[in-house]
């Protein structure tokens, strides 16, 4: 009897973090899901700005040490 009260508190010790995981959709989060026209005017902005900021970067190989040669 010992043997299986404490395999049954392994067994709810192990599945605890999982069950935490799974709490983000419908849980007490599930109102953040719809945004104010203010919210979602600021994230089309973050995103133009993070689009303009990726078209900087060049596409092809850095090589520090061209010059060394």
């Amino acid at each position: 009897m010992r043997r299986i009260v404490i395999a049954l508190a392994a067994v709810a010790l192990l599945a605890a973090p999982a069950y935490s995981q799974g709490r983000g959709k419908g849980g007490r989060h599930a109102g953040s899901a719809q945004q104010s026209a203010e919210q979602k005017k600021k994230n089309a902005e973050t995103e133009k700005a993070y689009s303009a900021s990726l078209g900087g970067i060049p596409d092809g190989k850095f090589d520090p040490w061209a010059n060394m040669r």
